[in-house]
Formats: structure tokens, C-alpha cells, sequence
């Protein structure tokens, strides 16, 4: 039951819950408190003074409004709701006083800062800055850290609001960050100069509300007001975090998250963050066709011509690869369907059951997380899988919720019951009674590693008996953008990839570059990156990437949203549906559609939840048969963070990550 309380801030009475502190309960009232220390997603810390206020009644001196709760203020001596100022002389002397304290060390940067023009200290000096220096002693300064190629410090601008020390440790869960020292001589430091170990570091440049924390692949190469800022969906992984892309001319500079409580809160991945410079290299920015064993430049006609030449009278098999949006999926399968082929988005040999929804998407949502008492992970390494997940399962389990594993034992930044390594583990789990579980909000999350291997079927069905017998949710936790909107969009075939390919003369790759095509069949490849897809192709057809084309992608919780273009594809490279459209023409099978919007009628037509964007739909619960597990341990099924996809095999960032991840996995470590 909530304890409401009634407060009057700056003349205005509002009710609040008590437990609230003053300054959330001025943000209720819609009165601005400035702040750098605080943030509402991390503890309390109370050390920048910035957010002072007067509690009438109290102690004749401003009072930390981050820091006092509703509850703890005194009533008016007839029982009068306590009263708050935020404007009046005190308030506004004392915050003057904070603000000239803070720019004694800060150093006269901004001209060279990449925090200007978004720098919370610019914006606060405006309003309670003076345009002079009482100060004349020599102001501090502070040794530079090395915390990796990705975050770029200037300690000397640091005003040690410890955001970042709050962050590292308690959302992603290192310990390599913290303050050192006392008074003048206290400074933000990493543990014995260590680089930062986490895949959600590049959150740290968000919260520093300086620029003490900058991007370093970013540095110097634009200012915020030159870029255009579009608003967007991420693809690095199946959460579907909210992006904002910020392009100057036709290059993609820069990728910071955008809050959605429901999905990934206000942080994304370093992945998410700094793939951009993949965006522009190892393109494919015109046709080539394979002549004499050789891919060469050719025009789209000719592609087409010699596309047109090789189907005829073959079978057609579709794949669909990982970053492809529905409305290319959908043209794809329309077009193939057309030919007498089949499609098949199982690329990995996944066992998802199609047309059951709760089998291969679940009945939980990402933010079910944070209710959960109970959380039992099957075969699946949630910090290289999603990252962002991981640090909200982090939050579950910092507030009391039990974690089990079975599966591979890894790293995953909090505690957890490690009950097995292989199939016999789940099938001991099925046997124990659920007393205690069935008490508590639960979920039960499968990784793709957990069911893409021959009896990936009885293990989904084990899972799913698992969730049934503990009154737990299920959550399938995908690894590829495309998957949950290809499976609503029908793009399966009886007996997985390999009966569709089976006697296919023709393959057409939409995308799918995380497998291997035996030779034989003609291989046409439809996508933005010259990789492992590109190099069997005998015709290849540039197509645009996430960030060039609009499109509709399903997250791993069944959740449509809208992907929205920043910039335009390089060269003769052209949107996905659009190819496909006209390929279509040119093979006599002209697809019923000649725009974006016609199509994505026609895909909704088809699939109605498609256009509810933003809604998760509500999965009715039909349980997969029970199978024969077999023998083998359970294997994540993400190796390499860093390089999952071609995008990110094109960065020179990802790579370097890469290659430092491998080095400490394979350092070794002296007994204590």
C-alpha cells in the first residue's frame, strides 16, 4: 500500500508517495531542480550539492533534495502540508555557491570539448554561473585513464559526481572503477589502471554530465548541432533497443541510445553504440556477376538478365538472413512463393515451432524482469547474447530474485545456481517439486544454443514443460533481429533449411551471412556488406542497410517497432523490398505492389499485429510435444560478442574489441 503525502512545492500542493525523495516529488509538480550527481536508474549519492532546496520549518540552511525523502519532512504546526522552495534567495545563493566550487578546477575547455553544445555544465553555468573568478590559486589537474579504445577521459574536468563508479558497478557489474582520496585530492581512477571490462561501457559517456567521459571513436569529427538526428531501432541484437542515429551528410557519426522503459531503459550495448564505422566499409555499392569463376562489376540489368537466365526451370529456395526487416521478408517470400520455392529464416537450425507463437516467441516481456523472484536461464549466455537483458536481469537479482543456470558456467556479473552443464540437467529439473517457485513471479528463459541442435524440439518442449509446471513465463531469447517478424510472417519450411535446400538449383540469400552454401546450386546475394554471404554469391545485388531503409522488426518479446531511414544507401546499392520488386518484373511474378506503404499494407493485411507498433500481443499458450532429449552439453550460441554479424565484422572498433577480449580470456591469472 503506498503512503501518499501531501507537499506544497513553490506554491503548488501535490500528493506524492513518501517514499519518494523531494526532488523526484518537484519533477511530479513539474518544477526543474538541477542535478549532476543524481540519476534516477542509480543509487543516491548526495555529493554534488547542486539540487538544493528550502524546507520551511526545517534547518536554516538549503537542504540536498536528492537525498530527503517526503516522509522525513515536519508538518506545519497545524498539521499543514510541508512546504518547499526551489526559487527563493536562499536556494538560488546557495546553488551560485555550488556552481562557483564546481568551476574552480574545471578547466576553460569548451571550445575544444566534445561535450559542448550538450554538456549539463554549460547549461547549469548559464543559469547560476558568474561571468568572473574570485579564484587565483593554480587550479588542479588530474593524470588521463586509460579505460580502452572506447571511452575517451579528460580527468581534469571531472567534478567527481561518481555516476560513473555507480554505473560500472551496479548496472554492469564490474568492479574496475572507483574514487580515490580525499578533498582536493580525490579522482575517479580504474583498479590498477585497468581498461573496462563490459559490453555496456559506452553508457558511461551518457551519464557524465561533463566532458570528463567522451566517445573516442567519435572524437572531434562533429559538433551536435551540425548532425541530423533520427530516431530508430537497433538490430545489433533481438532487444530492439531505441536508437538515435546522428548522420552529417551521408555518414552515419555517432549511435546513443533513447528511453524506453519497456525495452532497454536508457542504455544499449557498446555494439549498438560504436558500429558505425562498419557502416561504411567493405560495401557493396554495385552489381557483380560471376563470369569465369570471377565476380565482376555489372549494371542491374544485366544482374537481372542473368538472374532470370538461372531460375528458369529450377527449384527456388530462400533464405533470410539476420538483419533483414519484415517488409523485405515478406516481399522475399512472396516472390519465391511464386517461383514454386520455399523460404527459410531457421538459418541457424533453430527448432522453432512455427505458427506457435508462445513456442517461439513465449508469454514474458523483457520488463516481466523486473517483478521476477525466479529466473531460471536455459542454455543461453545473456551477457554476450543481449547485454542490455543481462543488466536487467542484474537489477532482479540485486533486489532478491534467485537465478539458476543450466548450461555452459560463464561470466554473467551476478550469482547464480549453476545446475548442470547438459540435457540430463534440465530433465533432473522437471523431476523436483515447485513448491517455493510457484509462490513467486517467474520466468524461464531458452537460449538459441539450447534448441538450434537435432533434439533442439524436446528441449523447447521440456522448457516450455518447465514453465507450465513452475506457473512460470517463457521467454525465447533470440539472437537475430529478423527471426520473431520472419516466423509471424510464415518464412519457415517443413523440416528446416536444410529439406528446403535439398535439391535447390537456385538460392536466394537475403542476408544470411552466418552460413556456409555447398557448392552446386547458383547463389544470389541480396545484402550491404561484402562477407561470407558475397564471396559464394554468382550475382550479387546491393542492398541497404538498417540504418538506410525503413522497416518494421519484431524483438525477442514479440514487440513490432518502427525502424526509421537516416541516410541513403552508397552507390547503386538500393532499398531490400525495392530490389525484390523489381526482380520480381523482370522474372514475369511482378510483385502486387509499387511502395513502401502499399507493401506494408499488404504485409499487415496478412499479419494484423504487425501494425500494432510499440504493443507486445498476448500469446495464447499451446504446448510443443514432448520429445527424447539427447546426450549433449548446452552451448551458447554466441562465440564472439563482437562479431556477430557483417556490419560488425566491418569495424575497425568491433575488431579491436574482439581481439582484446580473446587476450584476456587467455591471460593468465596467478594463484592468490
Amino acid at each position: 500500500m503506498t503512503d501518499l503525502k501531501k507537499i506544497i512545492i513553490d506554491d503548488q500542493e501535490v500528493e506524492v508517495d513518501g517514499a519518494m525523495t523531494i526532488l523526484q516529488a518537484c519533477e511530479v509538480a513539474g518544477t526543474e531542480v538541477p542535478r549532476f550527481c543524481y540519476h534516477e536508474r542509480l543509487s543516491i549519492a548526495g555529493n554534488c550539492r547542486m539540487c538544493l532546496v528550502e524546507v520551511v520549518g526545517g534547518p536554516p540552511k538549503p537542504a540536498a533534495s536528492c537525498a530527503m525523502q517526503v516522509r522525513d519532512l515536519r508538518p506545519g504546526p497545524e498539521g499543514q502540508p510541508p512546504v518547499v522552495k526551489t526559487k527563493s534567495p536562499m536556494v538560488k545563493k546557495a546553488r551560485e555557491g555550488v556552481m562557483e566550487f564546481l568551476l574552480i578546477n574545471h578547466p576553460l575547455d569548451c571550445p575544444i570539448c566534445d561535450q559542448g553544445g550538450e554538456c549539463d555544465l554549460q547549461d547549469q553555468a548559464m543559469a547560476y554561473g558568474v561571468d568572473f573568478s574570485r579564484y587565483r590559486e593554480p587550479k588542479r589537474a588530474a593524470d588521463e585513464l586509460n579505460l580502452g579504445p572506447l571511452v575517451k577521459t579528460e580527468m581534469t574536468r571531472c567534478i567527481s559526481c561518481t555516476r560513473c563508479v555507480r554505473f560500472t558497478s551496479e548496472v554492469a557489474g564490474i568492479l574496475q572503477m572507483g574514487q580515490t582520496g580525499r578533498g582536493e585530492d580525490s579522482e575517479i581512477t580504474s583498479y590498477l589502471n585497468a581498461t573496462l571490462d563490459s559490453e555496456l561501457q559506452g553508457n558511461i559517456i551518457d551519464l557524465c554530465p561533463v566532458g570528463a567521459l567522451t566517445s573516442k571513436p567519435y572524437a572531434f569529427s562533429a559538433r551536435p548541432w551540425e548532425l541530423k538526428k533520427t530516431e530508430t531501432i537497433d538490430v545489433m541484437d533481438a532487444m530492439g533497443a531505441n536508437i538515435r542515429v546522428d548522420t552529417k551528410g551521408r555518414e552515419v557519426k555517432r549511435i546513443v541510445p533513447r528511453n524506453h522503459d519497456d525495452v532497454n531503459e536508457e542504455w544499449i550495448s557498446d555494439k549498438t553504440r560504436f558500429i558505425w564505422d562498419g557502416l561504411r566499409r567493405q560495401r557493396l555499392d554495385q552489381p557483380y556477376v560471376r563470369e569465369n569463376g570471377k565476380l565482376k562489376p555489372a549494371s542491374w540489368d544485366q544482374a537481372f538478365a542473368k538472374i532470370a537466365e538461372a531460375v528458369k526451370g529450377k527449384k527456388v529456395a530462400g533464405l533470410v538472413g539476420d538483419l533483414v526487416s519484415t517488409e523485405a521478408t515478406f516481399a522475399l517470400k512472396q516472390l519465391i512463393e511464386g517461383l514454386g520455392g520455399s523460404v527459410e529464416c531457421r538459418t541457424d537450425g533453430a527448432k522453432l515451432p512455427a505458427g506457435n507463437r508462445s513456442g517461439y516467441v513465449g508469454t514474458a516481456t523483457i520488463a516481466d524482469i523486473d517483478d521476477a523472484q525466479m529466473i531460471q536461464l536455459i542454455g543461453c549466455d545473456p551477457r554476450s547474447e543481449m547485454p542490455v537483458l543481462n543488466a536487467r536481469i542484474r537489477q532482479a537479482w540485486a533486489r532478491g530474485a534467485d537465478i539458476g543456470l543450466i548450461g555452459e558456467p560463464v561470466d554473467l556479473t551476478y550469482k547464480y545456481f549453476h545446475m548442470g552443464n547438459d540435457r540430463a540437467a534440465l530433465q533432473d529439473t522437471l523431476t523436483k517439486s515447485f513448491d517455493k517457485v510457484l509462490e513467486v513471479p517467474s520466468i524461464v528463459i531458452v537460449g538459441q544454443g539450447a534448441i538450434r541442435e537435432a533434439d533442439g524440439a524436446a528441449v523447447l518442449a521440456a522448457a516450455m514443460q518447465l514453465a507450465e509446471k513452475t506457473d512460470s513465463k517463457l521467454m525465447i531469447l533470440h539472437t537475430a533481429a529478423s527471426r520473431v517478424g520472419a516466423m509471424d510472417l510464415g518464412a519457415v519450411t517443413e523440416g528446416g533449411k536444410d529439406a528446403m535446400m535439398d535439391g535447390a538449383g537456385v538460392v536466394y540469400n537475403l542476408g544470411a551471412d552466418e552460413i556456409d552454401i555447398k557448392s552446386g546450386p547458383f547463389v544470389i546475394y541480396q545484402g550491404s556488406h561484402g562477407d561470407r554471404g558475397a564471396h559464394r554469391a554468382d550475382v550479387i545485388l546491393p542492398g541497404a542497410a538498417y540504418t538506410e531503409e525503413s522497416g518494421i522488426f519484431v524483438n525477442t518479446e514479440g514487440r513490432p517497432q518502427m525502424a526509421m531511414r537516416a541516410g541513403f544507401a552508397p552507390g547503386d546499392a538500393r532499398e531490400n523490398w525495392a530490389i525484390l520488386r523489381a526482380l520480381s518484373a523482370e522474372l514475369g511474378q511482378a510483385l502486387p505492389y509499387d511502395s513502401l506503404s502499399a507493401l506494408r499494407d499488404a504485409m499487415i493485411a496478412e499479419v494484423p499485429h504487425l501494425g500494432n507498433i510499440d504493443v507486445v500481443p498476448e500469446n495464447t499458450w499451446q504446448a510443443e510435444p514432448t520429445g527424447t532429449l539427447g546426450k549433449a552439453s548446452f552451448v551458447p550460441a554466441v562465440k564472439d560478442f563482437y562479431l556477430t554479424n557483417p556490419i560488425a565484422r566491418a569495424s575497425q572498433v568491433m575488431a579491436e574489441l574482439s581481439q582484446m577480449a580473446a587476450e584476456r580470456r587467455n591471460t593468465q591469472v596467478a594463484a592468490e
